[in-house]
């Protein structure tokens, strides 16, 4: 058997969780032993759609009629498109009915955890098609704890050994927590603050580029990294913030929890049966939640949770969820409509 991997519009995502997304997606295939094509003139049974622009929508229809299965991924909802780019909350209704219609054209539609699949199964959103939840994986072989990885973060960006820091990663958007990242450190002068990620000035309200601008001394902006860059800044740092107010799943947080490091995160709906607050992971709801514990993490006030986390990210490793991929394709009828697949 052949599955598409659909890239006309990775130039867009590349450096966004879809884009990376994707990625985890050939190395799943390459585990279960399928063959995988980026060209979508080759003959191939399934094509996995991973964005909803237009030219995705008419690959999935191509597909129909050329007799291929399609699997639509919903990395997208309402919910967490609301608060990213400008005028992002005035189209989100249009944007919801988008999605849907883009989804609904899928054989079955797979979307990263339980939290989305409920949303999208909700009479809210309409979906005719079967949805199941499956996590976007994490490479637990490459993201893992490394004192070298962290000695070269902290050599790059001269920082020195006693220093403390905390980083994110993402879009410059509201909804990521950038804000709030931003007045953490101007209430903690004394730890530095690196926020991993870039979106283009153009696209993102006006409050986000001022408080951009305006951020304290401590406050950095490194723009977007290779992943061997982030795995080293995960490594070399000593919490990670990730006040996201609303997620499908957030790969960066799987690759933080792999890597050791201790996590502080937003509590939200999505995390409340997945991550347990001082189990697993530290949760707060304002600003002052998120200095305090940050504070007592660095000081080392509370219990370190990393084993733990490390635990949960091995729960995720590729080779478990390519087990899991393929149980999907056997439960929706895909795999019997496909040539020589096991």
């Amino acid at each position: 058997m052949k599955t598409l991997l659909y890239t006309g519009d990775q130039k867009i995502v590349a450096k966004s969780g879809v884009g990376e997304a994707l990625r985890h997606q050939r190395r799943l295939l390459e585990l279960l032993g399928w063959e995988e094509t980026g060209d979508k003139k080759d003959d191939y049974d399934a094509v996995h759609i991973n964005t909803v622009f237009p030219a995705s929508l008419l690959m999935s229809l191509r597909a129909h009629q050329q007799g291929k299965k399609v699997v639509y991924y919903a990395h997208s909802t309402m919910e967490d498109f609301c608060d990213s780019f400008t005028g992002a909350n005035f189209v989100a209704p249009l944007f919801k009915k988008w999605i849907t219609f883009c989804y609904n054209t899928g054989d079955i539609i797979i979307t990263p955890t339980d939290y989305s699949r409920q949303l999208l199964e909700s009479d809210h959103y309409r979906i005719r098609k079967p949805v199941y939840s499956l996590s976007n994986g994490i490479d637990t072989g490459f993201w893992k704890q490394d004192e070298q990885a962290g000695r070269r973060f902290r050599e790059k960006y001269h920082i020195s050994k006693q220093k403390k820091v905390a980083i994110s990663v993402g879009h410059y958007i509201d909804r990521k927590g950038i804000l709030d990242f931003i007045e953490m450190g101007r209430r903690m002068p004394q730890v530095d603050f690196y926020w991993f990620g870039y979106t283009s000035l153009y696209l993102i309200p006006g409050k986000i580029r001022r408080a951009i601008r305006r951020a304290p001394a401590n406050v950095h902006f490194p723009g977007y990294v290779s992943r061997d860059e982030l795995r080293d800044a995960y490594c070399g740092s000593d919490v990670f913030l990730f006040l996201t107010r609303e997620e499908t799943e957030g790969i960066v947080l799987l690759e933080a929890l792999s890597c050791e490091i201790p996590v502080v995160l937003r509590d939200i709906p999505i995390y409340s049966e997945w991550l347990w607050n001082g189990v697993d992971v530290y949760k707060g709801r304002s600003v002052e939640d998120f200095t305090d514990i940050t504070d007592k993490i660095l000081s080392g006030r509370v219990q370190n949770l990393t084993v733990q986390g490390r635990k949960l990210a091995a729960e995720r490793d590729f080779g478990k969820v390519a087990g899991k991929l393929q149980a999907i394709y056997r439960k929706s009828g895909i795999m019997a409509a496909m040539k020589n697949c096991r």
